[in-house]
C-alpha cells in the first residue's frame, strides 16, 4: 500500500496519475495548503522543505519526497514507464519539467491567475517564458510522439498536469498543434482521467 500525502495541484496529480497507471493500491492523505499543513513539524519530518507530494511505501517503510524522485521510484518499482534503455533521455525531459516547466509556469500562475495587476513585470516575464515553454515543447513533439521518444513515460506524466492548466495560461493550446495533440492523446488515458480526479471526483480535464 502506498500512502500519498498531497494536495490538488499539478505536482500532486503527477503521482496520482502514475499510481493509477501502474495500478498500485494507494490511499490519499490530504495536506491542506491553505491551512499550512505542509509546514507543520510532523509533515516536515517526511518533507524537509514542506512541499507536496510525498509518498510512504508501507510495504517497505520507505518515504520519498520530491515528485520527480517519486516518479523514478515508482517507475523502477513497477518496471513501467521508465525503461532501462531509455533512462538517459527520460531523465533529461523529467528534469526539464522539474527545473523549468513546473517552476516557470507556476510563477505564471502566481502573477497571471492568482494576483493579476500586482506586478506588470512579473506578469509579462512569466507569460513570455511560459509561451516559450509551449513553443519548445511543441517543437519537441513535432519530432517525437512523446517527450522522451516513441513511448509514454514518466516524463510525460510529470509534464502533462502543468499543461492541463492551459485554461489559466491564456496562451492558446490550440495554437501549438503538436503539443495540443499530445495533450489530447494523454487526456484520453483512463488512468489519467481517474488520477486527475483524485481529490475531486467531479473534476473534468479542460479541453483545448
Amino acid at each position: 500500500m502506498i500512502e500519498l500525502f498531497s494536495a490538488d495541484t499539478p505536482n500532486g496529480k503527477k503521482i496520482s496519475i502514475m499510481l493509477e497507471e501502474i495500478e498500485f493500491d494507494y490511499k490519499v492523505t490530504n495536506i491542506s495548503l491553505s491551512a499550512n499543513d505542509q509546514l507543520k513539524p510532523e509533515f516536515k519530518k517526511i518533507s524537509p522543505f514542506g512541499k507536496i507530494p510525498v509518498i510512504k511505501d508501507h510495504g517497505n517503510n520507505e518515504t520519498i519526497f520530491e515528485s520527480g524522485a517519486i516518479l523514478i521510484y515508482l517507475g523502477e518499482k513497477s518496471k513501467k514507464f521508465y525503461d532501462e534503455k531509455d533512462k538517459l533521455v527520460i531523465n533529461q525531459w523529467l528534469m526539464a519539467q522539474m527545473g523549468l516547466v513546473g517552476p516557470m509556469i507556476g510563477q505564471h500562475h502566481q502573477f497571471h491567475h492568482y494576483n493579476p495587476g500586482k506586478s506588470e513585470f512579473g506578469e509579462n516575464r512569466y507569460f513570455e517564458i511560459s509561451k516559450r515553454i509551449y513553443k519548445d515543447l511543441d517543437e519537441r513533439l513535432g519530432e517525437s510522439k512523446y517527450l522522451a521518444g516513441g513511448n509514454y513515460t514518466i516524463a510525460d506524466i510529470a509534464t502533462w498536469p502543468w499543461i492541463a492548466r492551459h485554461n489559466w495560461h491564456d496562451i492558446g493550446l490550440k495554437n501549438y498543434k503538436n503539443l495540443c495533440k499530445w495533450f489530447e492523446t494523454i487526456s484520453e488515458r483512463p488512468a489519467v482521467i481517474k488520477g486527475y480526479k483524485f481529490m475531486d471526483s467531479g473534476a473534468e480535464i479542460p479541453k483545448p
